[in-house]
């Protein structure tokens, strides 16, 4: 019997890391909810991970921009055990700079978005007092730089709005977890030069998730160099910081 509270619903399940962390939950024993757009593409992993692990997945739509939360739980037939919130938008900082719409999108998709659908599922969990919600924010969000500050702006904004769930729910027993990965080698940063020593595949955030959900850790970041880097340059003094091409 997995010590992980089950089902799992997967929030932005077609993202590689998405799907990682579905493997992890679904080798754990889990029941696993993935809920995503064009959600029959999911097919395939729904039949892979219930053949290869035994589980029951089902597979729902899930639109950040136009599906309801509260109507979304209640389709669902039962609160989740736990819910992971990967969905995201890394965007263009150009194009966003220079049309609002696309800021508006990165900032809502990044933000607003996803916590709305945490709150929702929080509400259920309180009642419940029982729960661990999981949200994917970003190392961009612990200070704003020059080369993405609209994302980074947006995961600065998620992360404290998951510290301070995390301190409004502690007497419900639900537990909020912050996973603060670094550079992550998926389709989403297809293209971009990330360096070697330091980028995370995807079955490494799945791997840092699962063992924080077990331990009831706060705070990760993927992988631990991070944790470093970011307090360098969070300690910079401004007159430095803001005249490096970081």
């Amino acid at each position: 019997m997995s010590s992980y509270e089950s089902p799992v619903v997967i929030l932005g399940a077609r993202s590689d890391i998405g799907r990682a962390i579905a493997k992890g939950y679904a080798q754990a024993g889990c029941a696993i909810v993935l809920a995503a757009r064009q959600s029959q593409r999911l097919e395939a992993d729904r039949a892979d991970l219930e053949t290869r692990y035994q589980v029951h997945v089902r597979v729902v739509e899930f639109d950040l921009n136009h599906t309801e939360p509260d109507a979304f739980f209640a389709g669902l037939g039962e609160a989740p055990g736990t819910l992971v919130m990967v969905a995201g938008l890394l965007g263009d900082q150009i194009e966003s700079e220079n049309d609002d719409a696309e800021a508006a999108l990165v900032m809502h998709a990044n933000y607003a978005g996803p916590a709305r659908f945490i709150l929702a599922a929080a509400r259920l969990m309180r009642g419940r007092r029982s729960g661990c919600i999981i949200g994917v924010s970003s190392v961009a969000g612990d200070r704003g730089r020059a080369a993405n500050f609209i994302y980074g702006s947006a995961k600065a904004g998620f992360t404290a709005f998951l510290s301070g769930l995390r301190a409004r729910l502690v007497k419900s027993n639900v537990h909020v977890i912050t996973v603060k990965p670094g550079f992550v080698d998926t389709r989403m940063t297809a293209g971009m030069k990330l360096p070697p020593l330091i980028t995370a595949q995807p079955e490494d955030v799945a791997r840092a998730v699962l063992r924080a959900h077990a331990k009831r850790t706060d705070v990760i970041y993927v992988g631990r160099i991070w944790r470093v880097i970011m307090l360098v340059i969070r300690l910079l003094p401004e007159p430095v910081f803001k005249r490096l091409s970081l």
